[in-house]
């Protein structure tokens, strides 16, 4: 079937200033979907927004940060990790701190909003008293005002880390379209790219031409062989050019901006995922390639500097924190790094001296829609001579829902599902019949099971989340292990709640989510956990993939992180207590593969299946066992608390 037009998606919705004064879809009984309603403080008159969200401008240029939403377009729950751990030089350096570790070095008081904001600390309870965070309608609220608070969008520059586009069922049928609508509507100025590049090419370069802002990328570069190809440059010119910005460098996009913020040139040079090419399909991006390119970064950012003599450049990054923290130390000339990537809530920038011993402030805020960080530099003489920096938790309940954006979103979820929608890159799975005629908000409010206890997905380890899809693989193929990525989207379910579609498809919602089963030796398996947790341990951040370790169903193991590689895990075994043998073979389960597209079932609906197969009569799903494997060396890890398996 053919994909979505995304102009006549819109034109479809019909989405103006003028749909403001649509109604809103209502709160589900989760709180999962719909529009929180607006706080009594805003129906009494008084203002919901005074002191926490008061943030007067500290200088005369203003950059705003969202990053890793992740499709998240309404209000969410999701519980920061308790397992974070950092190895090398980042041990115990944020944001390897958590729970209250991470409070007393970030100097923030626990049973505040900020403790239910950072921290994972007693995290049901906290979110009955604060309530859900993010949600577009409430992210335009506060960025308008922080834009009033300094003297106008004149004075601001709101930029996007990446990975905007991908993490729901709405932006999965859309192929990215309502996000990108959505941050037209917020404001958005310049973005870079990871998931954004797992639909198809010339998907991407549509959603491209949409976006009213810059999407840069120093990074991406056009492949010798299709630079001088007559279908690329066929695509390309279709797009207006986008795609291939520069032939001569092969730069498939503009690799920095500079923009006019307060009357200061502030120059913004992008950094996509470099990891891309690895972590994900090559079939959806033949054309493009990826990498850190730290000689390109130093030798660009040296070209700006003597050539547009700016007042300042910041790198707006996906690299992941740790990596962003190297990178700022080896490339001269940065003033500061937005970073996104790893989902790190971190209040504070981190200071790093560079080789020539200037300091660059490297921040990350967090994902989901759930913070923006707010620089102020004070620009005189055309040079930096302050700083001030805050990250502003969205908590949804103390902020107003802003109209406009709230009436496109409910608009947009009465989206009907038909035989254009496209699911999955395999044609077997390109769009669902028992779907055909619902709307998005229909299929998405469907009520599956009610959650036994806290689900959640962030962390190092395994979450109660990932454990339910690790079971709804085993139960789909009768394995004897199930492994899922250790992917750091998909939001937190409360205890006693429903679990609806909605969260099912954040958990699962990506274009190469088809399932698969096959038999593998026990010294495979054993390699392939070895080699993903090198990419999570190695002490060098330039070899990490900035991930978590995959999670593994059905299987318990030990793992000693500052181990080297095939040293690090022992003592694997079966839920039936079986070793695993190196020459046996196993029956492994999967979702996700990088390679060939697998001819099993969407793992979206796998989950469905299974939850509703094996709830009980009081409509209460039941997890027997969650797979923890056994921690060593780690005891005094500041990076690691309150860890529900062993730690030795």
């Amino acid at each position: 079937m053919p994909p979505i037009d995304r102009r006549e998606f819109l034109k479809m919705l019909g989405v103006t200033a003028a749909t403001s004064g649509l109604i809103a879809c209502g709160k589900a009984d989760n709180g999962t979907a719909g529009t929180p309603e607006a706080p009594a403080a805003a129906a009494s008159g008084a203002d919901p927004l005074a002191g926490f969200y008061d943030l007067p401008m500290q200088g005369n240029a203003r950059i705003l940060h969202i990053t890793d939403v992740h499709g998240q377009l309404n209000p969410v729950y999701f519980r920061e990790p308790n397992v974070n751990l950092g190895v090398g030089d980042a041990f115990g350096r944020p944001p390897h701190v958590v729970g209250k570790g991470l409070l007393d070095y970030m100097g923030l008081t626990t049973d505040s909003p900020e403790a239910y904001a950072y921290t994972y600390l007693d995290f049901d309870n906290a979110a009955r008293k604060y309530g859900m965070t993010g949600g577009f309608a409430h992210v335009k609220t506060l960025l308008d005002r922080l834009r009033e608070q300094a003297g106008g969008r004149a004075n601001t520059l709101t930029i996007d880390g990446g990975d905007l586009w991908q993490g729901s069922g709405t932006s999965l049928w859309t192929r990215g379209v309502d996000m990108v609508e959505a941050s037209n509507i917020l404001g958005l100025d310049v973005m870079v790219g990871h998931w954004e590049f797992t639909y198809r090419e010339d998907e991407v370069l549509s959603n491209v031409a949409l976006f009213k802002g810059d999407f840069i990328g120093q990074n991406v570069r056009v492949k010798e062989d299709s630079l001088f190809g007559d279908e690329y440059a066929s695509m390309v010119e279709k797009f207006d050019g986008r795609g291939l910005y520069n032939e001569d460098s092969g730069h498939a996009f503009r690799p920095y901006v500079i923009k006019n913020v307060g009357g200061a040139r502030i120059c913004v040079v992008g950094q996509a995922f470099p990891r891309t090419a690895n972590a994900n399909p090559q079939e959806f991006f033949p054309d493009w390639s990826f990498g850190l390119r730290e000689d390109d970064m130093i030798e660009l950012v040296e070209e700006i500097r003597a050539d547009e003599k700016p007042d300042a450049v910041v790198l707006l990054s996906h690299n992941g924190m740790d990596v962003d923290i190297k990178m700022a130390e080896r490339v001269p000339g940065l003033n500061a790094v937005f970073g996104g990537h790893t989902h790190d809530g971190i209040p504070k920038p981190v200071e790093v001296k560079n080789v020539e011993g200037n300091t660059c402030y490297v921040t990350n805020a967090g994902s989901n829609g759930k913070y923006i960080g707010v620089m102020d530099f004070d620009i005189q003489d055309g040079g930096i001579k302050g700083m001030n920096y805050k990250m502003l938790p969205i908590i949804s309940n103390m902020l107003p829902a802003d109209g406009e954006m709230e009436a496109y979103i409910s608009q947009m979820r009465q989206t009907v599902y038909d035989d254009k929608i496209v699911e999955s890159r395999n044609s077997k799975f390109f769009y669902n019949p028992t779907r055909v005629g619902k709307t998005f908000e229909e299929i998405l409010g469907e009520k599956l099971a009610i959650a036994d206890r806290l689900l959640y997905r962030r962390g190092n380890f395994m979450g109660t989340w990932d454990q339910i899809l690790c079971n709804a693989l085993r139960h789909e193929y009768d394995a004897d292990v199930a492994m899922s990525a250790g992917v750091r989207w998909g939001t937190t379910t409360l205890k006693g709640d429903w679990i609806t579609m909605e969260d099912v498809m954040t958990q699962c919602a990506m274009t190469y989510g088809e399932t698969y089963v096959s038999e593998m030796s026990g010294k495979n398996l054993m390699n392939i956990l070895e080699a993903v947790a090198d990419n999570l341990f190695d002490p060098d951040p330039y070899l990490q993939s900035g991930g978590d370790m995959v999670r593994i169903g059905g299987l318990d193991y030990t793992i000693e992180p500052s181990k080297p590689l095939y040293e690090r895990l022992t003592d694997a075994r079966l839920d039936n207590g079986h070793v695993i043998e190196a020459d046996r073979m196993y029956k492994v389960a999967g979702w996700a593969s990088v390679g060939k597209a697998p001819e099993g079932r969407l793992m979206w609906d796998v989950v469905r299946d299974y939850i509703l197969a094996t709830k009980g009569d009081d409509d209460v799903l039941v997890l027997p066992k969650i797979n923890h494997p056994k921690l060593l060396g780690v005891a005094d890890n500041p990076g690691i608390a309150d860890y529900p398996g062993e730690v030795g």
